[in-house]
């Protein structure tokens, strides 16, 4: 990383990742041209959960090429007459597997506990009743960073 006074901490990146609305993972078609798509998803420590529909343009890209890249952005807030920009944020690299019976069962698991902690007996029922219709993959984590800019400098 170019600036290494904005690192964050492993613990503050992971802490990031819990806490993120969503993610924009990044893939790669056959041609090499790349795909960045916001996703719902789940960090548990042992790697990030996202769920799909059964086809689509990142599944063929996950086909043929499984390395991704995975980044969340925290809080921002623009500082116009400083001319910079308050932030945090994560990206993690890895490779994303599908998951297949209980692996799959408890990524939506984990997805329901973030999303919906307040229902999760319907949860429950709904991915026992839908889970067919979905796909669910992890993101193995290879490499994670993290990165905020705090400071305010006088223009």
């Amino acid at each position: 990383m170019r600036r290494t006074d904005r690192v964050i901490s492993e613990n503050e990146a992971q802490e990031l990742l819990r806490a993120g609305e969503y993610g924009t993972l990044s893939t790669v078609s056959p041609d090499g041209q790349p795909y960045g798509v916001p996703v719902n998803y789940s960090y548990s420590g042992d790697g990030i959960y996202f769920h799909c529909a059964l086809e689509g343009h990142k599944l063929a890209n996950l086909k043929g090429n499984n390395k991704v890249s995975f980044c969340v952005v925290g809080e921002t807030r623009v500082l116009p007459d400083k001319f910079t920009t308050r932030y945090e944020s994560v990206i993690v690299f890895g490779k994303a597997f599908e998951l297949a019976d209980d692996e799959k069962h408890r990524g939506l698991v984990e997805l329901v506990k973030k999303y919906s902690p307040g229902f999760m007996e319907k949860g429950l029922r709904c991915i026992e009743k839908d889970g067919s219709k979905t796909r669910v993959y992890k993101i193995s984590i290879e490499s994670m960073s993290g990165k905020a800019s705090s400071e305010i400098t006088e223009a």
